[in-house]
């Protein structure tokens, strides 16, 4: 549970010493107007009578919303408290904070107003329903800590409902990440990724997500595993998801355990949780790339991954090349927002993730294969890229 997870000693935190908690007293953010609202002559604008001209002319002209309101500019980001970063399943109420933070980062490092939404219900079919009826306030939908495999779920079937982008960044923001990482890993080892064999451990979100894009980016293959060991075609254990993920990835056709898959690979995306003993570590082929992502624990430690792999990444800030989302969300929305695109298709997140790698790509070194989040260039970059491709694939109404 999440006090084995966040919180080793089994103890609440005492909120009168925690930082943590002086930092969230009274929440993160605020609604800030963006006109001044001084006298008679401004609110007479800014509200009655004045607002009515505006809303007359959307009601004839529905365009003009993106142009007169914040509607392009604004996310929401909705969550029904299910898989809260290492929290597990806590509710709506207590994964406020998340959201909130994850509001925050979209306005720090894309320029995009989020709004966060915590739903209280669990249906994939009512989740729906209730995003799809807000969507109208809103200019893109992240989907945000819902458990797999419901989360696959909705988000297509909310796709289907409304024309601006879902995107459900669990899956995608991480996956995004991840390639770019590896593209600048392939580069600095002079290798290519239809070179690389890639074993991925875990089958939820974010390792779904990974295997399909490292398969559209041209990966050499890709074996994705679950709790059980690989998921192959010939388990009749699979879910519907794992299903379709065993007839796309294992081109070699292993079966068996995660340890049996590492034989001879050369890379390794952690997004499970676990450990990886050190032995089946070693019979990774030589030179390979461990991106152990598991926080706050990598499914192989940092130094242990040292010992036998070219370039190591973690999802921990306190280590070299750290694979974390705030690297692609905000570019990726602000990029499909400034285009008023009706979704976010697997060409924009290719984009994307090249577009990444790129950033760094002329200062490349095995600690350095991806930049940091601080890094100003990422999101202007990012979002570029992501405008473009929409244009290109004919998704961008602006």
């Amino acid at each position: 549970m999440s006090s084995e997870i966040v919180n080793p000693s089994n103890e609440l935190s005492d909120p009168g010493l925690d930082p943590a908690f002086a930092l969230h007293r009274g929440g993160k953010m605020a609604v800030r107007a963006t006109v001044p609202v001084r006298d008679a002559d401004d609110l007479s604008l800014a509200y009655t009578p004045g607002v009515a001209r505006v809303c007359e002319a959307i009601a004839e002209q529905p365009e003009l919303v993106h142009e007169y309101t914040w509607k392009s500019q604004v996310v929401a980001v909705v969550t029904d408290g299910s898989a809260v970063l290492g929290l597990g399943d806590i509710g709506p109420e207590a994964s406020l904070p998340v959201m909130e933070g994850k509001a925050i980062l979209f306005k720090q490092f894309g320029g995009v107003d989020a709004v966060p939404v915590a739903l209280d219900c669990r249906d994939p079919d009512e989740i729906v329903e209730t995003i799809a009826r807000l969507a109208p306030s809103f200019g893109g939908i992240n989907l945000e800590d819902i458990s797999a495999p419901r989360c696959f779920e909705i988000e297509r079937k909310l796709q289907e409902r409304v024309n601006i982008p879902v995107f459900h960044d669990d899956q995608h923001g991480t996956a995004v990440v991840t390639l770019a990482a590896l593209r600048n890993s392939a580069r600095l080892t002079g290798r290519s990724l239809g070179d690389l064999r890639t074993v991925i451990s875990g089958a939820g979100a974010a390792g779904v997500a990974i295997a399909k894009i490292l398969l559209g980016a041209g990966i050499g293959d890709v074996v994705v595993c679950d709790r059980k060991g690989i998921v192959s075609a010939d388990r009749e254990d699979l879910t519907d998801v794992k299903r379709e993920v065993a007839t796309i990835t294992n081109r070699g056709g292993l079966t068996g355990s995660l340890e049996s898959a590492l034989d001879g690979a050369d890379v390794f995306v952690g997004v499970s949780g676990g450990t990886v003993p050190e032995p089946a570590v070693a019979k990774m082929a030589p030179g390979a790339f461990i991106f152990a992502m598991a926080n706050p624990d990598p499914e192989i430690h940092p130094e242990v991954a040292a010992r036998y792999a070219a370039v190591v990444a973690t999802g921990r800030s306190d280590f070299p090349n750290q694979i974390n989302n705030v690297l692609a969300f905000p570019g990726i929305f602000a990029g499909a927002l400034q285009v008023r695109a009706t979704r976010i298709t697997e060409g924009m997140k290719l984009a994307a993730a090249e577009a990444l790698a790129a950033v760094v790509a002329d200062e490349l070194t095995p600690s350095r294969v991806i930049p940091s989040p601080f890094d100003e260039r990422v999101a202007p970059t990012v979002a570029a890229a992501v405008a473009e491709a929409a244009r290109s694939e004919g998704v961008a109404r602006a």
